[in-house]
Formats: C-alpha cells, structure tokens, sequence
C-alpha cells in the first residue's frame, strides 16, 4: 500500500486549510500527525478518505488518482470526529448492519472485534444508551473492521478512561501490517511517542517535521 500526496491545497471560503501538503505514505508503518488544533488535520484524513475534494493538486493511491480513477479509496477504515451509529439498535445490531456491505465480514469477526474494544459486555446495549467512550469504542471497531489497508483514526483515545487507553492502544499497535497505511492523530505527545513510527507535525496546514 502506498499513498503519495502532491501539493495538496484546500481553501474553504478564501481561508486555506491545507497549504501544498506533500508526503508519501507506505504501508507498514504507523504514522502520527501532531498539531494544534485547526493546523489542517482532520482536514487531510477527509481528503486522504476521499469526503472533500481538493482545491488543487492530488493524492495517489496505489497508483490510482482519486477523484479521478476512483471516487474513494477502495479499502479504507476511517474514525473522524464523533462516530454516528442509529441509536435504537445495539453496538453489535450497528455492526452487523455495516457488515452486510462487506460479506467478507463474519459474524464471528464482529464478536471478536467488540471484545477487543472491550464492548463485549455491552454488545446487546442500544447505541443510545452508550457513553462517549462506549461510542468511541464502537467507532473504532467499525473502522477496522473487514482489515482495510488504510485505517484512518482521529484522536481514537478521546473520552476512554484510563484502562481502556492500554486496551486501544495495544489494538492500534496491532493493526501494523506490510499492506496497511494506518494515520493517527493525537493531539497527546506522550501518547504519540508510543503509537507511532513516524510523526508528521502539522501547523497552518503545513507540514513543518517529519520523522
């Protein structure tokens, strides 16, 4: 898996939020972005997942120029802001239903990852019903659920209480694969020092260090 961005800029109402972002991203690796907020994070994992399109230049992925050859990227697994599910049915129902697109996607496998979130107790409770950290739980799970090659998670450890930061931790870190592209964004350095193999720094939508 291989990600090439190339003088990415976006301007939204004359105010640029991604200011000729170029990088390339291999699969492999687990990669941090760091910076305050409003340094054009979240706007790259939208645009690396194909929900904004680009005021000029591109993004390549594995070859294929998205928006142009495809529309959105065709493996990808993504977290970003707050995960929306329908609040009448449970964490495991949500789940089930999202599989339904994907018939690689056992029954088996979505037990396996409501456990390894730590919802296994909760699999039958109604989304409604979840706490922030539940949701949050549920959301990660959804975005690595089926082994996309690209995993797209933006502050993932937000509003997990303490033991449940190891437990999430150790699943992200888990996710480091030869064919997969995982990008993190964590506004904790201390947490991103253990995360990540490589931390891009963002500030005013550029990218000011990598390494």
């Amino acid at each position: 898996m291989k990600i090439e961005i190339k003088d990415l800029y976006k301007e939204i109402k004359k105010n640029v939020i991604l200011d000729n972002v170029n990088i390339t991203l291999t699969g492999g690796k687990i990669y941090g972005i760091q910076g305050k907020n409003g340094c054009g994070k979240t706007m790259l994992m939208r645009s690396i997942a194909g929900l904004v399109i680009p005021t000029r230049g591109s993004i390549i992925i594995n070859g294929k120029v998205l928006h142009r050859d495809i529309s959105i990227p065709e493996s990808i697994g993504v977290l970003i802001e707050n995960p929306s599910f329908l609040p009448r049915y449970s964490g495991y129902e949500n789940l089930k239903m999202l599989a339904m697109l994907d018939d690689k996607v056992s029954d088996g496998e979505i037990k396996d990852l409501l456990e390894k979130v730590g919802l296994k107790d909760a699999a039958d409770k109604k989304f409604g019903k979840y706490s922030l950290g539940m949701k949050q739980r549920l959301g990660i799970a959804a975005a690595i659920m089926g082994s996309p090659e690209i995993v797209l998670l933006d502050e993932p450890i937000n509003a997990i209480d303490g033991e449940g930061v190891e437990q999430i931790r150790q699943l992200i870190l888990g996710l480091r694969d030869e064919n997969r592209v995982v990008l993190v964004a964590c506004h904790d350095k201390e947490e991103m020092q253990l995360l990540a193999d490589d931390i891009i720094c963002m500030q005013q939508g550029r990218i000011v260090e990598k390494g």
